[in-house]
């Protein structure tokens, strides 16, 4: 949030795209976002969150959520296998499909430094 601030010279980002859905990712967007800005909710690991109500009333911004693609998934997939989409970075392992109870225990209790785990069938 801190970089986006200084980047923009603390003006903000005009849209922020938010697919995590936890409380302390979505204050961030929100803070992070410009005035008259829009914070797409697309995540949403936890049921229920608290938003900072007066930044998003006296800030003008736009709160909106998304839970479905439009058709976008076979471009998607597209730009990622010609690499012009780079997610190695994000991805923490890759595991055999039987593993997944593990994993998804291990991410649902936050663990540090977990990100996105890939579970592959074929393992």
């Amino acid at each position: 949030m801190k970089e986006i601030l200084r980047q923009t010279e603390g003006r903000g980002v005009d849209v922020v795209l938010e697919a995590v859905g936890r409380q302390e990712t979505i204050a961030a967007s929100i803070a992070s976002v410009r005035k008259g800005g829009t914070v797409t909710l697309i995540g949403n690991i936890s049921p229920e969150v608290k938003i900072p109500l007066q930044a998003v009333v006296s800030r003008q911004i736009r709160l909106q959520g998304s839970c479905a693609s439009s058709g976008e998934y076979p471009q998607a997939m597209e730009l990622l296998a010609n690499g012009k989409i780079k997610v190695k970075s994000l991805i923490t392992a890759v595991a055999p499909l039987k593993d997944g109870p593990r994993w998804f225990e291990r991410l649902h209790a936050g663990e540090p430094n977990l990100m996105k785990v890939v579970l592959d069938p074929s393992a």
